[in-house]
């Protein structure tokens, strides 16, 4: 069976980068089985409904301003997958699941994949966030996509644990609530209170850790399909004193 990670993706930068984070990246793609295909779930594709991409060559889209040009020449040219686009559609009950043929590839996709998978040679599909789904409803949706994780489909969430964009300070420490969301996500991680999880706006420092929820959603749908697995971290860093970088690996206790 196919691991399910959760990646903090960070900067569009790190698809041109050689930093501590793309280099975790490209380990993590060695150490583990080469999968048929790659469900993404970032947190840049939100939608009103759920819906899969279902076209034969996805567009690389640069879905950001005011960085190098370099960053907006890059594409990642992988291929679709319009049978695994339905086996998504097949495994999830819980909400209906649209195919759709416009989106592509965000971001939070390709600036990792770029470095986890350079050569743009597996299928690769992403599923979108119902911004308007509740928290509990986001994670049933994960526990129904892990039967793919058995046909060889790698479930990948792209977001942040902790992403607040406004007080990013790039030479400053980390935030102290920053730090305190970050080591309660992990510590819940752990224990696997999934609970505690989907109800993460109880938490100290929820709030500022999350003005919007978009980036931390992605960890929902892997932590459902990785039911009663632990993880294992990645990237335990919080960078810009308010984007943790953490990344956390399930499946993966007898291969790393």
């Amino acid at each position: 069976m196919m691991p399910a990670v959760f990646i903090g993706h960070g900067s569009p930068e790190n698809a041109l980068e050689k930093n501590e984070f793309t280099d975790a990246w490209k380990q993590l793609a060695r150490e583990i089985p080469t999968p048929k295909a790659i469900l993404s779930i970032s947190a840049h594709w939100l939608t009103e409904g759920t819906a899969v991409t279902a076209m034969e060559k996805p567009r690389t889209i640069h879905d950001f301003y005011g960085f190098p040009q370099e960053l907006y020449d890059v594409e990642y040219k992988a291929k679709g997958s319009l049978e695994h686009a339905n086996l998504v559609r097949e495994s999830v009950k819980a909400v209906k699941v649209s195919l759709d043929k416009e989106w592509g590839l965000d971001h939070g996709t390709w600036s990792v994949l770029v470095n986890m998978y350079s050569k743009a040679d597996i299928p690769v599909i992403q599923l979108s966030l119902d911004y308007y789904l509740s928290l509990e409803k986001q994670y049933q949706l994960g526990k129904e996509l892990k039967a793919l994780r058995e046909k060889g489909v790698l479930i990948m969430g792209s977001g942040n644990i902790v992403h607040n964009l406004g007080m990013i300070t790039p030479e400053g420490p980390a935030y102290k609530w920053a730090v305190d969301f970050d080591s309660f996500v992990k510590k819940a991680l752990e224990k696997r209170d999934d609970s505690s999880l989907i109800n993460y706006r109880k938490a100290p420092s929820a709030e500022l850790s999350h003005p919007t929820y978009d980036h931390y959603l992605p960890l929902l749908y892997v932590l459902g399909a990785s039911e009663n697995e632990k993880p294992r971290f990645l990237c335990e860093k919080i960078f810009y004193g308010s984007l943790s970088m953490r990344c956390a690996v399930f499946g993966i206790e007898n291969r790393m």
